[in-house]
């Protein structure tokens, strides 16, 4: 048997580039971690590549480079040149930065591009002022933030299969992303408006706080069914995957509506990993039976 040539130059560069964004997924998120185990092997780098270049530039708007000492002009400042960077390296295939290098060979290999980063640089923007938003902007803030990193998700699982992204299969997909992106505003509804200044949800400053929930968990649970009306329309070995991630958010959302809304100010709602997996093993038989 023929050995086979070491791997060197770029194709060395580009293995290492996607191996080093692969812990990102699994330090910063036990839901996205779990549910990217679940990825066939085709896709889990990628989808590892998609998410660190999203965490990256959370990390610069939401905290991190502030406690390094960068104020509000500098964050966005680097915040620019990572935007700068990540679209030379859509256009060139190089980048010196490793995660951007990842995320260019995925949005390459998958056939997306600027109409998808540019939304969601623009949102991530949008997180170095003060935020309140109106019903408007906060429609183009959670299509920038979330729904496009849905949309990217799904070219690498419809690429990868030989398929070609679908209307009904791209609403899902963005459905999805609303929904985990409001379950999350939901979340840390007290840190967001103590520590990062930010009002994302408008329902909360129009109603008493029981009803303002009560609209904002009906709009999820209302995306989170249109999303699962999708699955069966993903390429078969994806399936599972994205059902199980539904279903967790679907296990946050319960839990939210069960608290009193004054409780969100002072709890950050979880679910325990015991539950994760008995809501893995339910997906599975879920899907074995021909039912997302």
């Amino acid at each position: 048997m023929t050995p086979r040539p070491p791997v060197t130059g770029l194709a060395l560069y580009r293995s290492t580039a996607r191996e080093a964004s692969g812990p990102v997924i699994r330090r910063y998120s036990s839901s996205f971690g779990l549910a990217s185990t679940l990825f066939p092997r085709r896709c889990r780098s990628r989808i590892a590549a998609i998410y660190a270049l999203v965490r990256v530039a959370d990390e610069i708007v939401d905290g991190t480079a502030g406690e390094a000492g960068l104020d509000a002009a500098a964050q966005r400042r680097v915040l620019d040149e990572f935007e700068a960077d990540t679209e030379r390296a859509l256009a060139s295939g190089f980048s010196a930065n490793l995660v951007v290098q990842a995320f260019a060979d995925v949005a390459r290999e998958a056939r997306f591009g600027t109409e998808l980063t540019r939304p969601f640089f623009a949102s991530m923007r949008r997180d170095l002022e003060p935020v309140a938003f109106d019903e408007q902007s906060l429609r183009e803030y959670v299509y920038g933030s979330a729904e496009v990193v849905g949309l990217m998700c799904l070219r690498v699982f419809m690429s990868d299969a030989g398929r070609a992204p679908e209307a009904e299969v791209d609403d899902a997909a963005c459905a999805l992303g609303s929904a985990f992106q409001k379950v999350n505003f939901l979340r840390d509804l007290a840190d967001d408006r103590d520590r990062l200044a930010r009002d994302y949800l408008p329902a909360f400053r129009r109603l008493p706080p029981e009803a303002a929930k009560a609209e904002v968990v009906a709009e999820i649970r209302d995306e989170l069914r249109r999303a699962r009306a999708g699955i069966p329309r993903l390429p078969a070995d994806c399936r599972l995957a994205v059902a199980t991630a539904t279903a967790v958010f679907g296990e946050l959302l319960d839990r939210i509506e069960k608290l009193p809304a004054e409780r969100l100010l002072d709890t950050r709602v979880s679910v325990p990993t015991s539950r994760k997996l008995a809501l893995l093993a339910r997906e599975r038989v879920r899907l074995a039976r021909g039912r997302a």
